[in-house]
């Protein structure tokens, strides 16, 4: 199987594991830094357990031993996306609207590399963040990344 095709894999196991639970997954992925790592992201409201990781990460250990997708040898984690986690879904959009984010530009945009500003309207073309001066309407192919913003 190709990376994308054992992300997806395993993001519909997960979807069906969680889906009557307060788990939600955030986001999987397949990937090789120095070794191969397959990553699976969880969130809940109220924030995450350590027993919801074990729980899923059992689940997934087992149905890999038997389906064996993955012929490389890798390391699977399972965690939180953490505080400054990177906003790429379409329900990462919806969830956050109103929140501080950081975006992160490919070029700068205006001698600006990096906007901080609320979010708001997102669609495929487009991503509205208001700024302290304005409104702003970005096109996302010129995105990136989006974070949420952590004021210290």
């Amino acid at each position: 199987m190709k990376r994308e095709q054992i992300e997806q894999f395993i993001e519909e196991f997960v979807q069906e594991k969680i889906k009557n639970t307060e788990l939600e997954l955030v986001d999987v992925e397949y990937v090789r830094e120095r070794d191969w790592f397959l990553r699976v992201y969880l969130d809940k409201e109220g924030g995450l357990e350590i027993e919801d990781c074990q729980y899923i990460s059992e689940l997934l250990t087992e149905y890999l031993d038997v389906k064996d997708p993955i012929k490389d040898k890798y390391y699977l984690e399972v965690s939180s996306p953490g505080l400054d986690r990177q906003l790429k879904k379409a329900r990462d959009f919806v969830r956050h609207k109103g929140q501080k984010i950081d975006i992160m530009f490919f070029k700068p945009q205006a001698g600006i590399k990096k906007l901080v500003g609320i979010l708001g309207d997102v669609n495929e073309e487009f991503l509205e963040v208001q700024t302290e001066d304005k409104t702003e309407k970005l096109s996302r192919s010129l995105i990136a990344s989006v974070r949420l913003h952590i004021d210290f």
